[in-house]
């Protein structure tokens, strides 16, 4: 069995819009095509926070500081993005970021309204759902 750790953002523009990465259509990449979170794979011994902070300006072009990052959600478990394995994965939120800063290294930007987000269901990898998911819940309650 395969373990991954993994670290991801919700990343939220100044007008409230969500910035998701639309994942390269390619063989090779976990759910290609779909529609993701910028983040990825923790380094040696770095935490889950230095892991989405690093994730987030590679894959984005721009430096988010750590304490610009609102813990979200955890999952342990049965992998939800690759069958067979096990994943630890930590959810941030990061809020405020200037979409004309942004150079997307990764997939490509797809900006999407909060009232959109209902209709991108089927279109989402299962961790973007898990995340997503966790951080409406916690908007109602």
């Amino acid at each position: 069995m395969r373990h991954r750790e993994i670290a991801c953002a919700i990343i939220i523009d100044k007008f409230g819009r969500f910035l998701l990465q639309q994942r390269d259509d390619i063989v090779g990449i976990i759910h290609p095509g779909k529609i993701g979170l910028f983040g990825g794979h923790r380094e040696g011994e770095e935490s889950y926070l230095e892991c989405v902070v690093r994730e987030i300006h590679e894959e984005i072009s721009y430096f988010v500081p750590p304490s610009s990052f609102e813990y979200l959600a955890s999952f342990d478990g049965t992998d939800i993005d690759v069958d067979g394995g096990t994943v630890r994965g930590e959810f941030f939120v990061a809020r405020d970021i200037p979409v004309d800063a942004l150079v997307i290294t990764e997939g490509s930007l797809l900006i999407v309204k909060p009232i959109e987000l209902v209709q991108m269901d089927g279109k989402l990898t299962p961790s973007a759902k898990f995340a997503i998911k966790a951080y409406l819940d916690r908007l109602i309650a």
